[in-house]
């Protein structure tokens, strides 16, 4: 098991590696130290030989809350260059997640919210709970889901994103398979994923490697440039008196102006 602090790495006897979110007491919300670790245990994954699959999971009762409400109230007392820079390693994470030369399947047992989504779009299979609940409420407080944007709208599709993606609404586990967002919908999680890890196992790495990086290769729109244009956009609307009235209100507990 690697030594990190707010996820833990453990690879068992067949090359399975089970990366878990491990701040259940915060929703495993995350946090600049969290995605710079998941970006090092990624980078794990990659370069090790004996790994076939990973499995991303999480403790507690929800899968990813978000962004972490300290780290929030951090990146709104940063300048514009702060701002892209946090952002940058939210985007550093979910790339490295992105391209990870493994299947990476998703074990969603609980309520993913923003960068929760992130992760979720960014795994090759999602195994969610029914009972589940999602949504992208970034436009509440004024802010847009920028970072997220091209993995969750490749994932979902442009038609299935429409929908969601602006209205801060929450859906459940139904939506989410019909996107795409999630490939299958069981109480029995484990039960689903040992499934397809047998599957996966019977396969040669570096074929899957290769297969996974030409679909991505093929299917894929998200760029360097993309990216960049998404962080300078999360950081136009960090910066608009919007956002500042919305989150204000977010932290101090009252309706942003614009809710009617």
């Amino acid at each position: 098991m690697s030594d990190f602090n707010t996820i833990s790495l453990l690879i068992d006897e067949c090359g399975i590696a089970y990366l878990t979110l491990n701040r259940a007491e915060k929703h495993n919300a995350m946090n600049a130290e969290m995605l710079l670790e998941l970006t090092a245990a990624a980078e794990q994954c990659a370069n090790d030989e004996n790994v076939r699959a990973v499995v991303l999971k999480a403790e507690g009762k929800s899968f990813c809350a978000g962004g972490d409400l300290d780290w929030m109230r951090e990146q709104a007392g940063q300048n514009r260059e702060g701002k892209m820079a946090a952002a940058r390693i939210l985007a550093s994470a979910l790339m490295k997640l992105n391209t990870l030369p493994k299947p990476l399947i998703g074990r969603v047992q609980g309520n993913a919210f923003g960068g929760g989504i992130g992760l979720m779009a960014v795994c090759d299979l999602v195994i969610a709970h029914p009972a589940a609940k999602y949504g992208l409420t970034e436009t509440k407080l004024g802010l847009v889901p920028a970072t997220i944007g091209p993995f969750v709208v490749e994932r979902m599709g442009g038609g299935f994103a429409r929908q969601v993606f602006f209205s801060g609404r929450d859906f459940n586990s139904d939506f989410a398979l019909r996107s795409g967002l999630v490939t299958k919908v069981t109480e029995d999680l484990d039960e689903a994923i040992d499934a397809e890890l047998k599957t996966i196992l019977k396969t040669a790495p570096g074929a899957v490697a290769d297969a996974k990086l030409l679909c991505q290769n093929l299917s894929s729109n998200i760029t360097p440039t993309q990216i960049e244009s998404t962080i300078a956009i999360l950081a136009d609307r960090w910066e608009s008196e919007e956002t500042k009235l919305g989150i204000d209100a977010f932290f101090n507990k009252r309706l942003a102006p614009w809710v009617r």
